[in-house]
């Protein structure tokens, strides 16, 4: 008998132009040869310029996806991205709670790059008692991270005293992505999973544009997950990929966007 491949479920939001979101995190799916698998939690009409519009499926239609994708499929690892009401959170909770698969990688979408509000006011305490806790891994950058923990975070002091308050809202392991600090030196990311070390992940900064990362980030968390790696090894892993399809990265739309080169930054082997 042929044994199924392990899959990865991405549950976020559709982007029409395919730089971000569930577009994203099928592609970064089929680079690391992952069968990956969807559930659409909001669709929008997007490009590279801008969101004109924003419909939300009704949660039991969610939950039919999910159903299905758990019914016939073998899910190792969950990848959430945008959930952009309480009604969208608590309805993948509860998905999450009765399938228990072995991994899941909480994106908080929360901020869009222009600093626009993405996650309804009330869907805030959802995210934090319903999702954090059951995410094995949870990838914020720091506007994210200071709406969780409401407060600011302005160096890498303060990073590393966000790992401890998001260890106390339930989180298990943190990814706090550090790409908003101000500075010229690298790009350090810190990663924690409740040790007594706490591992950075640097690269160069790169002064560039771009649509897609975060998206691209947790779904490469995932990808390597279903490839056996540990959470650790993954997070790594995870940030060297998105670094180098940054640095192979084009210009499909009109503006100076620039999205990832997921196909040309595949990992080989």
């Amino acid at each position: 008998m042929i044994q199924r491949p392990l899959s990865a479920l991405t549950i976020a939001g559709s982007d029409s132009g395919g730089g971000a979101g569930i577009q994203a995190d099928l592609k970064t799916f089929a680079a690391h040869r992952v069968h990956g698998l969807s559930a659409l939690a909001a669709l929008t009409a997007q490009h590279t310029r801008g969101v004109s519009a924003v419909h939300v499926p009704d949660t039991g239609f969610l939950r039919a996806q999910i159903d299905a994708c758990f019914e016939d499929f073998e899910v190792r690892a969950v990848k959430l991205g945008m959930l952009a009401n309480a009604g969208a959170i608590l309805a993948v909770a509860e998905a999450l709670e009765h399938y228990r698969p072995e991994y899941v990688v909480l994106d908080p979408v929360m901020v869009a790059t222009s600093g626009a509000r993405l996650l309804e006011a009330s869907a805030l305490d959802a995210m934090r008692t319903r999702l954090l806790p059951l995410a094995s891994l949870v990838t914020p950058n720091l506007p994210e991270a200071e709406l969780l923990l409401g407060t600011a975070i302005g160096d890498l002091d303060g990073m590393r005293g966000a790992l401890d308050g998001l260890s106390a809202l339930g989180a298990r392991a943190v990814l706090l992505k550090g790409g908003h600090l101000p500075g010229q030196g690298d790009v350090v990311d810190l990663f924690a999973d409740g040790g007594a070390q706490v591992r950075e992940i640097a690269h160069p900064r790169l002064r560039l544009n771009a649509h897609g990362t975060g998206c691209t980030l947790a779904s490469a968390v995932a990808a390597n997950l279903c490839l056996g790696r540990s959470l650790e090894e993954a997070c790594v892993a995870a940030a060297d990929y998105v670094h180098a399809a940054l640095r192979l990265g084009y210009r499909p739309g009109r503006s100076e966007v620039l999205v990832l080169d997921h196909f040309g930054a595949a990992p080989h082997g």
